[in-house]
């Protein structure tokens, strides 16, 4: 399987803000990621795809410092992670897990709050610029009328939406994202990749795992497919997504044509026939 990856947007290390070379990751004795090379382009919305178990999350985590590698090295803007305080880290990126748990009665508002942490010091109290931070998260992700909510009273989709509003009011260049859609219907599912795809188009670099192969391709400007643990193929959608390619990743049996809205691909699996008489 092909890799397309255009050699221009890696010719100055400097310029990639997460590099991560010959990444060994598990938990325990249970090895997920095994010599993995990475490079997150900057300015870029990157999906990373793949079967279930085959390291999305695990890879997010290592790149975010919350899993620490078994072998091999991570760099966050040219400095090894490890050297690097948890504060300062959470300054420049912003990671929303798969699962979540807020403390206790804690409101919408107080919540979101919490993504200024980062930025609170002993010589940088609660200001007006934190304040419209969490303004701005609360809009963004369509959450302004829940700001007195206590989280625990909300849906899973508005808690959700919750939880990125907090990622957003850390006002980080880099923003992880690991299956962001998750518990939201198809219209709520629509805003958030939209919100990120206008993240993108201001300047962030976003990395997303996601689930749904079509809107991963409508959205992505960068695919990366895993399989066991293993980068497969990275690239344009429309440069890498072919049946072929999916078949290997995925093990199923798909056409690929375009998007009518978009022209990028859009997956059409195969109908599976019973023989006649059955």
């Amino acid at each position: 399987m092909s890799t397309s990856t255009d050699p221009a947007q890696l010719r100055s290390r400097a310029a990639v803000p997460i590099r991560a070379a010959a990444l060994d990751v598990g938990y325990g004795d249970h090895r997920v990621l095994t010599g993995v090379d990475f490079a997150l382009l900057p300015g870029e919305l990157t999906v990373v795809l793949g079967p279930n178990a085959c390291g999305k999350s695990t890879l997010l985590k290592a790149l975010a410092r919350v899993l620490a590698p078994e072998a091999g090295s991570i760099w966050l803007d040219g400095a090894d992670i490890r050297s690097l305080k948890s504060k300062e880290i959470a300054r420049r990126l912003g990671l929303l897990p798969q699962q979540s748990n807020s403390p206790g009665d804690i409101t919408v508002a107080d919540l979101v709050a919490r993504g200024r942490y980062p930025h609170q010091g002993l010589l940088h109290q609660w200001s007006e610029s934190d304040e419209r931070a969490v303004d701005e998260a609360l809009a963004a992700a369509s959450i302004a009328e829940l700001a007195a909510r206590p989280v625990h009273a909300l849906s899973g989709g508005q808690r959700q939406r919750v939880w990125i509003a907090m990622v957003l009011a850390q006002q980080t260049d880099i923003l992880m994202l690991d299956e962001p859609t998750t518990y939201l219907d198809i219209t709520h599912q629509i805003e958030v990749l939209d919100l990120a795809a206008d993240l993108q188009r201001q300047g962030r670099t976003v990395l997303v795992v996601l689930h749904d192969l079509n809107l991963a391709f409508r959205y992505a400007t960068h695919i990366v497919l895993m399989r066991e643990g293993r980068i497969v193929a990275q690239g344009r959608p429309n440069d890498i997504v072919t049946a072929e390619a999916i078949e290997a990743v995925f093990g199923l049996r798909s056409r690929i044509i375009p998007d009518p809205e978009t022209g990028t691909p859009l997956v059409v699996p195969l109908a599976h026939r019973r023989p006649v008489g059955h």
